[in-house]
């Protein structure tokens, strides 16, 4: 019988709706499915459910495929996400377009880590700073940019706290796309720069992102927006099946298994909810053996709404507005939040939230045990980790994944303050000695 995959918390409705176009566009995907009802929807730049207004989804029918002969179709495809393409709403051929190819990036042992953290079960971290713009939202974007393919759309578009509008920026250029991205206008100059740098037009809003993200929302329905893929609106559905490539990754580095514990930050917690799809769906199709996993959420303190939420023992998460340095985490009305409860209960992990001086500290102990520079997204997913461990919401006994969506080199203003050369000398050996250094 042919594995398919309904909408977490819903029952499967039965067959979706004729699709001729599904089987070569879209690979695997069949339909749309809502995540809150279940209602399904034909395949299409749409991403919230008429019945109920809930978000959607892509639902899939994997086929009868056995795991030996799937894992085996997997080891042989190519060094990036694309070697998941039978898991993945794309066409058979997308190696074949022009694209940036992200993923399959480094599962790093993290024992100096682990040793100062007083981990025992082993550390890893997932670095997707190796990944083209240096985000994990090459992953996303690389699966959006083939739905607006196949739609026939004309322009990429986001609203982004940074990393976004960067992957989009190079994918667009790279796939022949016209791109327009929105980001809040005091965002991290480095983060700027990179969006720019690609040549579509970066236009920078006085707000936050969130006002950012109903401006774009405004802009979907109005003529201007015609042919236009906004990745994380009516793109969403899509975009979003790329985080799930991040759990495939992390499983196939392991040997085919599951981490007892990952550890996540959170946004939109988009990224969450979607590693945990993906981690079903391995179960699913026997690509892993079942067993029990914990999910963590992290957030910055100056932006925690689901971790006041999870906290507090809410259902609802209440908007806040932004105060971090973690900018990228600067979401203040998470879409994904409600989800995000549901999964960290679920799995008896933990939401949790670090301060700004607890950032950039972790921020420092990441580079200085494992070599890895990450940006403030990081600093706050290694930060929460330390403080989950302390307060034995954690078991350092279990082999635990930190994620690291990103490169430090974007979030320079964040540790430059208290960062810096160790000694300034002359260039002689008795300077050198008289600085304490030799």
């Amino acid at each position: 019988m042919a594995v398919q995959s309904p909408a977490p918390g819903t029952t499967d409705p039965g067959p979706a709706p004729a699709n001729p176009d599904a089987p070569s566009a879209f690979g695997p995907a069949v339909a749309l499915s809502c995540r809150e009802c279940g209602a399904r929807v034909p395949l299409g730049p749409v991403f919230a459910c008429e019945e109920c207004f809930g978000p959607l989804e892509v639902a899939y029918d994997f086929g009868d495929e056995g795991p030996e002969a799937l894992r085996a179709r997997i080891e042989a495809g190519p060094q990036n996400i694309w070697r998941y393409a039978p898991l993945l709403p794309v066409p058979a051929d997308v190696t074949d377009k022009p694209n940036l190819n992200p993923g399959f990036t480094k599962l790093v042992k993290a024992d100096r880590l682990a040793a100062e953290l007083g981990v025992t079960g082993g550390l890893y971290v997932k670095d997707d700073s190796g990944n083209p713009t240096h985000s994990f939202k090459d992953r996303v974007v690389a699966i959006a940019v083939e739905a607006a393919r196949t739609f026939g759309l004309t322009t990429l578009s986001c609203s982004s706290t940074g990393n976004l509008a960067g992957a989009v920026g190079a994918a667009a250029v790279r796939a022949g796309f016209r791109s327009c991205v929105f980001i809040p206008a005091d965002l991290e100059a480095g983060k700027v720069v990179m969006a720019a740098v690609y040549g579509g037009e970066l236009v920078g809003i006085e707000g936050t992102y969130d006002d950012v993200n109903r401006f774009c929302s405004e802009l979907i329905g109005d003529p201007i927006g015609e042919n236009w893929g906004f990745t994380n609106v009516n793109l969403r559905p899509y975009y979003g099946e790329g985080s799930k490539t991040l759990a495939f990754e992390i499983c196939e580095q392991l040997g085919w298994r599951l981490p007892d514990n990952i550890v996540i930050p959170i946004a939109s917690g988009s990224q969450l909810t979607k590693i945990d799809k993906g981690l079903q769906e391995l179960i699913r199709l026997g690509l892993v053996a079942d067993k029990p996993y914990r999910i963590y959420g992290a957030q910055a303190e100056g932006c925690s709404p689901v971790s006041a939420a999870f906290k507090a023992g809410h259902d609802v998460v209440r908007p806040v507005r932004p105060d971090t340095i973690a900018k990228s985490l600067a979401i203040g009305n998470p879409a994904d939040g409600p989800y995000v409860l549901d999964i960290a209960r679920r799995t008896g992990g933990a939401v949790e939230d670090v301060d700004d001086e607890q950032i950039v500290a972790a921020i420092k102990q990441l580079a200085r045990t494992e070599g890895i520079f990450t940006e403030t997204a990081g600093g706050v997913t290694i930060g929460v980790l330390r403080k989950l461990i302390e307060s034995g919401q954690l078991d350092p006994a279990a082999e635990t994944v930190a994620i690291n969506t990103g490169d430090g080199l974007k979030t320079l203003d964040a540790v430059a303050p208290s960062t810096g050369m160790t000694a300034v000398i002359r260039p002689t050996l008795d300077s050198f000695r008289e600085a304490g250094l030799a």
